[in-house]
């Protein structure tokens, strides 16, 4: 397909996920490309390749793209993840979520994420649903436990380890806002007092993002 032909948001889901790209998907592998997601190992070639169209997406230039499902699907990934990465360290970098959230919930009522074909698509277009914070955190939180196990459920079987990892991760993000009803760990950047209990967290380190896919799969 020529650089014409493709559709805008075409760039931003062949860079986030190369399984697109895959004949056949190794567990080792595929874990290995959520870590690279997860935990912050695209940060550098998102900044390089994608600032500018992170600047649009948050300026609601690209909501256009959420008339396709996988265009919708590549706009949260600007919004929940690419933020993340362009405005890291900053308030900035959470200021997309309610956008991102709305997305997600919008896919999932109108049918948009389960027409997307993959598993790992699935859980991406629903992370907002455990990163926004709100008064419905926590039964969001609850419902994307259900979904995770959805995705887990139907995965390919030498892939559902790390689907079901993922689900645990889940629920620890749901632990977390059942305790604290929020995301302790962005207090500093976000200006917030952190109580006893939250300073207590943070020292820890123990977050869910931080934790996802580091021990063994199976």
């Amino acid at each position: 397909m020529s650089s014409a032909d493709r559709a805008p948001w075409q760039e931003v889901l062949a860079f986030w996920f190369p399984e697109r790209q895959a004949a056949e998907l190794d567990a080792d592998t595929h874990r290995e490309q959520w870590r690279w997601r997860l935990h912050g190992g695209a940060d550098d070639a998102i900044l390089a390749r994608f600032s500018e169209l992170t600047a649009q997406g948050a300026r609601g230039e690209l909501d256009h793209w959420a008339a396709d499902p996988e265009g919708r699907l590549a706009l949260i990934v600007v919004l929940d993840q690419f933020s993340r990465a362009v405005w890291r360290g900053t308030a900035r970098a959470y200021a997309q979520d309610p956008a991102a959230l709305a997305l997600a919930l919008e896919g999932l009522a109108d049918g948009h994420c389960q027409a997307l074909a993959a598993p790992w698509l699935q859980v991406a277009q629903t992370q907002p649903l455990g990163h926004c914070e709100g008064p419905d955190h926590l039964a969001r939180a609850e419902r994307l436990i259900e979904l995770r196990e959805a995705v887990a459920a139907k995965a390919p079987e030498p892939l559902r380890p790390v689907y079901r990892s993922l689900g645990d991760q889940a629920r620890k993000v749901r632990d977390v806002i059942a305790a604290f009803g929020r995301h302790p760990h962005r207090n500093a950047v976000l200006g917030r007092p952190s109580t006893a209990a939250e300073q207590a967290y943070v020292e820890r380190g123990e977050f869910p993002h931080l934790q996802a896919l580091r021990g063994a799969v199976s």
